[in-house]
């Protein structure tokens, strides 16, 4: 994956949950101009993960997408894992995090893989208009989701992850990650004293 940035030296591109929610897809979805205009805009399903040609900061690429049902590829597919988990700002749900697993092969017989992607949606009344918080409460109430998806932008983040990160994939044959191992390690050591000086 390549992609480079505009920003000067000595800048990095680490937004949270929240900030790629306003400041980044909300002014998306407005047809507003994102500055620094530093995130591409690209199709999910054109590109393998490890193709992309999006803005990198650090171990992780960001881009822009349409919302689509396919997210397939030439080799594989991105398929979601777990729950969306709600985006919030100031109190109110203003986004959806969704995370999908990148798999090689066809569908039902694909081998996972540690490419992780986290896809943001934008929830109703947060795409460059405010709505009520009241109204959202009363229809948060309705539903189980938050809020009612709206816009068909998205803005995407994607790494390749180790089973010791943020993400865990609930797998019976999952090896241990080094770090696990080493404070397993530790526990050889629970007998041993420091000489006192």
């Amino acid at each position: 994956m390549g992609g480079s940035t505009n920003l000067p030296p000595g800048f990095h591109f680490f937004p949270s949950d929240e900030e790629l929610v306003i400041h980044f897809l909300r002014r998306k979805a407005a047809l507003l101009p994102c500055r620094p205009d530093i995130v591409p805009t690209l199709p999910q399903n054109r590109y393998d993960p490890w193709e992309l040609n999006a803005l990198q900061a650090g171990n992780q690429w960001y881009f822009f997408s349409q919302a689509t049902q396919s997210r397939t590829s030439r080799n594989g597919c991105w398929n979601p894992i777990g729950a969306d988990e709600a985006v919030s700002s100031g109190g109110s749900h203003v986004g959806l995090k969704k995370t999908l697993v990148f798999s090689i092969g066809e569908p039902f017989q694909a081998t996972k893989t540690n490419w992780v992607m986290h896809e943001y949606h934008l929830l109703d009344g947060n795409g460059g208009t405010s709505s009520s918080g009241s109204s959202r409460k009363r229809s948060h109430k309705k539903k189980d989701h938050p809020d009612k998806e709206c816009s068909n932008w998205v803005v995407c983040r994607v790494f390749e992850s180790s089973y010791d990160s943020q993400v865990s994939f609930h797998e019976e044959d999952m090896e241990l990650s080094c770090l696990d191992e080493v404070f397993l390690s530790l526990d050889d050591y629970d007998e041993v004293s420091l000489p006192k000086n």
